[in-house]
């Protein structure tokens, strides 16, 4: 492209030369040539008017007194009548620029000039011409240089950002090189870097998510599908395989729920429902979990409670908190339920030691983990819980203590009693 540029620039360049600098050596060569006949004519009246003079004087007219009033390589010829003609200077030979004037008293004065005063003085204007138009070409290349450097450089930036978009890496360069035309294509290809930058980390977050929350609802299968094979009992396998296919159906709604807040973290389908069922649903999973590690779980608080939101997801808002109770805390693990305004809260807290102080308002940020986890759990519980309008708050560091706050729908007074601790 560069050669292209700086081959068309010249071309331009050499077309116009050649158009105005054959237009402009004839101007000048017939300038010249008129100028030279100009001057002859002058010479040849100037003579007429010396010789005119002397001759009414009743002076002397020779060569010796007019040989001083021709200059130069010109050569006069006075031709006055009854005499002998009077020659002053060499006569020229080749072509010649003359010029013949007649005085009052009959003489006759012819200038005569050698053509090659002119062609010397057409040469010099030919080559200050062709000096010009070699500077016009020179500084013609540079500039189309310059303006080919100016164009190609962007185009070349450009093709590379276009391949670092195809090769994954969608970093925007945020470059502009003050051509509106690049400048738009840069714009372009930025918001496509962009674009490209939020879908590969949406993709990283949503395999991230995934891996995390379907690593639970997986465990538990498995270990109910285990306890299927080891027993003989059909009541015990029935039992077993209906808490199966309640976890296959809640694995579905993990699956769902993250493709959803996937695309759009803002995205809930928010219904009204019972907290008493989803705590129940986590007890019964998280208690075969519990019991190999030598804990307890349990739960107190307010009954019959109903919230606003989505099951699955304050399904998986609980577990979260249960699993890093599980791995990071320690003794019982209660969940309390109560009431503060229009708001159901569930707390989870365990009697572990509890978050560590640099770790702090960090807790919810991903990769941020206290033990040797992914970090991840708490990020997606913070946004489950925003998606369906409610918040997950860290409320007390030593011991941990989580709440979860849902907009409730208030029951009449006689369906909520409080209740005592209930080991599970």
């Amino acid at each position: 492209m560069r050669r292209r540029l700086i081959q068309s620039t010249l071309a331009v360049v050499l077309v116009v030369i050649a158009v105005f600098g054959v237009s402009l050596v004839i101007v000048e060569t017939r300038t010249i040539s008129n100028s030279a006949q100009e001057r002859v004519d002058s010479e040849a009246v100037r003579l007429a008017s010396i010789v005119d003079s002397r001759l009414l004087g009743e002076q002397t007219v020779d060569a010796q007194v007019l040989r001083e009033q021709v200059a130069g390589e010109r050569y006069a010829v006075i031709r006055i009548p009854g005499e002998e003609a009077i020659e002053v200077g060499a006569k020229p030979t080749g072509e010649v620029i003359s010029a013949t004037e007649k005085g009052e008293e009959g003489e006759t004065v012819t200038v005569q000039e050698p053509r090659s005063s002119v062609t010397r003085e057409v040469g010099r204007t030919l080559l200050i011409i062709g000096a010009v138009a070699l500077l016009a070409v020179i500084a013609a290349v540079l500039l189309a240089v310059r303006q080919a450097n100016k164009l190609a450089s962007p185009l070349t930036d450009l093709a590379e950002t276009a391949e670092r978009l195809g090769s994954g890496d969608p970093r925007p360069r945020h470059k502009r090189y003050g051509v509106p035309e690049l400048d738009r294509v840069a714009d372009v290809l930025d918001g496509s870097a962009e674009r490209i930058a939020r879908m590969l980390t949406a993709e990283r977050r949503l395999a991230a998510d995934a891996s995390h929350q379907l690593r639970t609802p997986l465990t538990a299968l498995s270990m109910r599908l285990e306890e299927i094979t080891l027993t003989d009992d059909p009541d015990t396998v029935k039992e077993e395989a209906t808490i199966a296919l309640t976890q296959v159906e809640r694995l579905t709604d993990v699956v769902e729920r993250l493709l959803t807040n996937s695309r759009d973290p803002r995205t809930g389908s928010a219904v009204s429902f019972d907290l008493d069922e989803v705590i129940q649903q986590q007890l019964a999973e998280w208690r075969p979990a519990y019991r190999s590690a030598g804990r307890a779980i349990v739960s107190s608080g307010k009954r019959h409670l109903q919230a606003v939101g989505t099951p699955g997801a304050v399904a998986q808002v609980l577990a979260a908190l249960i699993e890093n109770s599980l791995m990071h805390g320690g003794g019982t693990v209660a969940l309390r339920t109560r009431v503060t305004g229009n708001q159901a809260v569930i707390e989870v807290t365990d009697e572990g030691p509890g978050v560590p102080a640099d770790l702090g308002a960090r807790i919810f940020e991903r990769a941020i983990s206290g033990r040797n986890s992914t970090g991840i759990g708490l990020a997606v519980a913070r946004d489950l819980a925003e998606a369906d309008g409610g918040r997950l708050e860290m409320l007390q560091a030593q011991p941990a203590v989580f709440g979860l706050f849902l907009s409730r729908t208030p029951l009449r007074k006689s369906s909520v009693e409080d209740t005592e601790p209930t080991v599970r």
